[in-house]
């Protein structure tokens, strides 16, 4: 989502606070290794998505299982090791062990099955550019396996708020394929191999979109049956934008938000005070500093400073006060008063990535006409959904084409996890996910069972009023 790093890289020279420091950069795999990300299957079918990270290899399967192969715990038999999801620690669940590259092998074992052979799963996989508002942007079409009898739906993958490739590290890019949908990937403006300057301008982010499903559509004329955004995390805002500016047949947002980018912030301090049992006295408190940090941010730091003063100055001594987080509002408020004003606008001017703060979704959901599936974390602390679970369902009593899915015990990303004190440990996504997407996109609506998900699907007929919220 929108804010985290930016402000950790603002604030930098103001404070010490860390809690949203970007990660170092990735180390630089062998080519050895490098070269053995893509899409495998076993004996039995098993498909193992592999995308290269920092020190590894990470795999993802169809059944949401998934880890890192590490080049440092390598075993005896120079087999890579992992351990689930995001453990440092623990148990290893999966071992791997690569032939070279030109040899297209692999042998791999997942928990405690027997070893198998696996080998290149057959995607057809074209790279290229394409040019967005003069910008030259790098992208990859990806087909299911071998010549196909006819159209496929096409999935145009839309990005979160990394800057991380998405031509190197998205594992949709095969999980989908793998299921019959083709997709298009590409990397965002200013990341990967992509040209310009990185933004977080929705407004942007939605034509650079619309000008990747375009392209799509040029390198494979006639070869799809239906067209559509996927868009991730802030994705969320992204693809329903560039499907309202374009003739897509449908989108769907994964563990996205139907507020602004502004309440994100506010509801994750809200929460967090909530979890340290706070009452609704102090979380009234905290929306004054919400409401003046969104000044602040939304006026790119020309309006809001006396706001905030005021707010310090009334309940900066009490204890509640420096327990905030969220976004970015636990870190303004730790600005010291004595800070001279043009520092802090110079400091933000140099790290503005242009946020839309200002956009609102609702009207753009309220106007589409095409199908829509959204898939909410239930436990989400980066992206709080309670309000968009609200707004999502009068959009449904409205008679929108809005199908929806909540996988309890989940956060941010569709992930199950571990309470570790006050962190959690990402493991894995439930079982049933990854074919959700897939089976709804080559026909929209939920039907069957996918796992834990506890599933909600559009009214039964559609209408053009609007609907309240």
């Amino acid at each position: 989502m929108p804010a985290c790093r930016f402000l950790a890289l603002a604030m930098a020279a103001l404070l010490t606070v860390t809690a949203c420091s970007r990660e170092q950069p990735e180390a630089e795999l062998s080519e050895a290794l490098a070269c053995q990300a893509g899409a495998w299957v076993t004996a039995d079918g098993t498909v193992v998505s592999l995308l290269p990270v920092d020190d590894g290899l990470r795999w993802r399967l169809l059944d949401g299982r998934g880890g890192k192969f590490q080049v440092q715990d390598g075993a005896p038999d120079d087999a890579l090791q992992s351990r689930e999801g995001r453990r440092l620690a623990g148990p290893v669940v999966a071992t791997a062990s690569f032939a070279p590259c030109d040899e297209a092998r692999m042998r791999i074992q997942l928990g405690d099955g027997p070893a198998e052979d696996a080998t290149r799963l057959p995607l057809v996989q074209r790279e290229t550019r394409f040019t967005s508002d003069g910008v030259g942007l790098q992208g990859r079409l990806v087909l299911p396996p071998g010549e196909a009898t006819g159209p496929v739906p096409l999935a145009v993958l839309v990005h979160g708020s990394g800057r991380e490739s998405g031509v190197d590290e998205y594992p949709l890019q095969h999980l989908l394929p793998a299921q019959g949908v083709a997709v298009f990937v590409y990397d965002k403006r200013g990341t990967g191999g992509s040209d310009g300057d990185y933004s977080q301008d929705f407004h942007l982010l939605a034509a650079d979109a619309v000008a990747a499903l375009a392209h799509a559509r040029q390198l494979h004329p006639d070869g799809f049956s239906r067209v559509g955004f996927v868009g991730t995390s802030q994705g969320g805002w992204v693809g329903p934008l560039a499907a309202s500016r374009s003739d897509a047949d449908y989108v769907v947002a994964l563990y996205g938000m139907a507020e602004n980018a502004l309440a994100e912030d506010r509801e994750q301090v809200l929460n967090d005070l909530r979890a340290k049992g706070y009452g609704d006295d102090v979380l009234a408190k905290a929306r004054e500093a919400t409401d003046a940090t969104a000044l602040l941010m939304a006026s790119g730091f020309t309006r809001g400073f006396d706001e905030l003063q005021a707010v310090q100055e009334r309940h900066g001594r009490e204890p509640w006060f420096d327990a905030m987080q969220g976004e970015f509002t636990g870190q303004l408020t730790r600005i010291p008063a004595w800070t001279p004003r043009w520092l802090v606008r110079r400091i933000a001017a140099r790290q503005d990535v242009g946020t839309s703060w200002d956009y609102e979704p609702m009207p753009v959901l309220q106007a589409l006409v095409v199908p829509q599936l959204w898939v909410i974390a239930g436990d989400d602390m980066q992206a709080p959904n309670v309000e968009t679970l609200r707004r999502l369902r009068a959009l449904q009593a409205g008679g929108r084409p809005l199908d929806l899915a909540v996988f309890p015990g989940t956060d941010h990303g569709i992930y199950e996890y571990e309470q570790d004190g006050d962190d959690r440990i990402m493991l894995r996504n439930p079982d049933g996910y990854f074919r959700m997407i897939a089976d709804w996109i080559k026909t929209p609506g939920l039907r069957g069972a996918y796992g834990s998900a506890i599933l909600e699907p559009a009214p039964a007929s559609d209408t053009t009023a609007a609907p309240p919220v």
